[in-house]
């Protein structure tokens, strides 16, 4: 079992803050073998991992009441009193520290110094955690926009532009990926014994239904109209890319699958280590877009 202070980063949640690297795979530019690059996005990757850790210590803290009578959060190492308040507050002020410290080794844009990207982070979550997520939809909104921060910093990380489809697709998928948690929540409602999260009597079954089903769609649609834009076959030099299409649609089948039929979808992060079909077709898309579009240039 890990110690409570490691328990409360929630080390499993970093999975998300990989998007960084995304821009190293799809850019023009060949950096993916770049050691530059390399250091300054595993630097940026740290650094949003430490600030995504600092956001989960203050929600733990701000919300340890109403976590000790949800059926899962009550085993948080906070509100299940094996963290001190007063030791998740120092340790959330060191987290912070440390990940700025390593933003400033980051070289950044052209326009702004790459520090700015996780402190955009940490005031969209500051906002989150003590307005925002008390708003319909808006909650949910949130979260896609800080997998969006994540992209665009990992391309301020090594000089590029993000894609704007790269964003729409990035904007879509974790919007779906949210609904689908605020799902999984309202399904465990009546295994609560109070109140848990401030929207959920907002949402209901038939409304999330609607909402997770076009977002699918529109999360595999974005992606494949990505593939075969003219600014992704431009950049790329041709339109591979497009073969990639099948693993991500898979990969939002397998979710919805697990969603409805398996009750599961509360914690995205913890289903990617465990459920086997989308571990293998996620290190599937892997190695098809670096074999597609890295290491066979000549096929096609």
């Amino acid at each position: 079992m890990m110690p409570p202070f490691v328990h409360a980063m929630r080390p499993h949640q970093w999975v998300k803050n990989l998007l960084v690297f995304a821009p190293l795979a799809f850019t023009e530019k060949g950096l993916l073998f770049e050691a530059q690059a390399w250091l300054a996005a595993v630097c940026a990757f740290a650094a949003f991992c430490l600030s995504a850790s600092s956001i989960y210590l203050l929600n733990d803290i701000v919300d340890r009441e109403e976590d000790a009578r949800h059926p899962k959060k009550r085993l948080r190492p906070i509100a299940a009193g094996r963290l001190a308040v007063g030791t998740a507050r120092l340790q959330l002020l060191a987290q912070v520290a440390a990940a700025f410290g390593l933003a400033v080794l980051v070289p950044g844009g052209q326009t702004l110094p790459f520090w700015v990207w996780p402190a955009a982070y940490l005031t969209l979550n500051l906002a989150y955690s003590f307005w925002l997520k008390r708003l319909v939809i808006i909650d949910c909104m949130c979260i896609a926009a800080g997998f969006q921060l994540r992209v665009m910093a990992g391309a301020a990380a090594i000089g590029v532009k993000a894609s704007h489809w790269i964003l729409l697709c990035t904007f879509f998928f974790s919007l779906f990926l949210a609904f689908c948690k605020r799902y999984e929540e309202l399904a465990r409602q009546s295994e609560a014994s109070g109140r848990t999260r401030a929207t959920m009597e907002d949402y209901t079954t038939p409304f999330l239904n609607m909402l997770i089903g076009p977002l699918a769609a529109l999360s595999i649609l974005t992606y494949a109209l990505y593939t075969v834009s003219p600014e992704t076959q431009a950049t790329h030099g041709n339109d591979r890319l497009m073969y990639t299409v099948p693993f991500v649609t898979y990969g939002v089948f397998r979710y919805l699958f697990l969603v409805y039929r398996k009750s599961e979808g509360g914690d995205p992060a913890r289903l990617l280590f465990r459920d086997v079909p989308l571990i293998v077709s996620g290190l599937g898309y892997v190695v098809a877009v670096l074999v597609l579009l890295r290491a066979w240039p000549a096929l096609g």
